[in-house]
């Protein structure tokens, strides 16, 4: 998780003031940070985001969050091009350790091949400084979850005219000459 200086839609928590045990926090999106988030996700809008979160100390300098998000967009259908509405609900679950952690290398042969388990957990986000942003998580996810294709109920496409195989030949170039001899 690469943290820019300004995201759209930020909850910044000070890892040392978190414990291991969870600490619950509920996050949402002002009016400001959903005009933003739209711009980001390239949605006509955004009328809501929350998240409910779990944040805790994971294995001595990591952070754990762990939750739900919420959110509710507008888009344009891909077939009508009118408004669809869409909920999303999304589980969250990230872990965020320091920059240089040994937690974020990665495990390696000896050939410098990466070992990649699909359904394995995923390899921890890192972050620098002493501040992780639990409103970028969070916007992730939802980003993550919204549909590249949203279709209206009952939307589909209309007869679709196209071409038949005559229609694709090419002609041929020598066709011209077929009579030239017969003079």
């Amino acid at each position: 998780m690469k943290q820019e200086s300004k995201s759209a839609f930020s909850y910044p928590v000070k890892v040392g003031h978190i414990s291991a045990n969870p600490v619950t926090v509920h996050v949402s999106a002002n009016d400001a940070e959903l005009r933003a988030l739209a711009k980001l996700w390239r949605v006509d809008g955004v009328s809501s985001l929350a998240a409910d979160l779990q944040i805790a100390r994971w294995k001595k300098d990591g952070v754990k969050i762990k939750g739900e998000v919420r959110a509710h967009i507008v888009q344009t259908c891909v077939v009508t091009l009118e408004p669809v509405e869409s909920d999303i609900r999304e589980p969250v679950e990230a872990i965020l350790v320091p920059e240089g952690s040994r937690l974020a290398r990665q495990a390696d042969t000896d050939g410098g091949e990466m070992i990649v388990d699909p359904d394995g957990p995923d390899l921890p986000d890192t972050f620098t400084g002493d501040t992780i942003d639990a409103g970028v998580v969070v916007s992730e996810h939802v980003a993550l979850a919204i549909d590249p294709y949203p279709r209206k109920p009952g939307a589909a496409f209309g007869e679709r005219s196209e071409s038949s195989a005559a229609d694709d030949e090419r002609p041929n170039p020598f066709a011209v000459l077929k009579d030239w001899k017969k003079d």
